[in-house]
């Protein structure tokens, strides 16, 4: 048996560790879980699009919706940005994929969306 130091969030944490030599490890009693840290605040995640509403703009990856440029009923030309989204501190412009008129947004500033979440539609 060995014994460690591990530290997480700031605590640290003695830590037993028995080595096992070929076979499944012996049964014991589970060790208590760390504490856990206080959740994070939560935020308005972006509704999923509704089938058929036209070609959808997606998230390319996960982030915060900083800005929506357009909103239902604006024609768009293809490249234009529709939305700007944070993601690892870098401002990303979301471009429309074609030319054509808003017909749903999704997203709404403040938003956290995922990857492949829908931002806007157009038709």
């Amino acid at each position: 048996m060995r014994t460690f130091n591990v530290t997480v969030n700031g605590q640290t944490y003695e830590v037993s560790v028995e080595e096992v030599t070929g076979g499944a490890a012996p049964a014991r009693a589970a060790a208590p879980a760390a504490p856990k840290a206080a959740p994070k605040a939560a935020t308005k995640a972006a509704p999923k699009a509704v089938a058929g509403a036209g070609t959808p703009i997606k998230a390319p990856m996960p982030g915060t919706i900083l800005d929506v440029k357009v909103k239902v009923g604006d024609t768009v030309k293809n490249g234009q940005a529709v939305c700007v989204l944070e993601a690892m501190k870098m401002e990303n412009e979301i471009p429309a994929t074609k030319d054509g008129k808003i017909t749903s947004v999704l997203a709404s500033k403040g938003a956290s969306v995922n990857t492949g979440d829908v931002l806007v539609t157009i038709e």
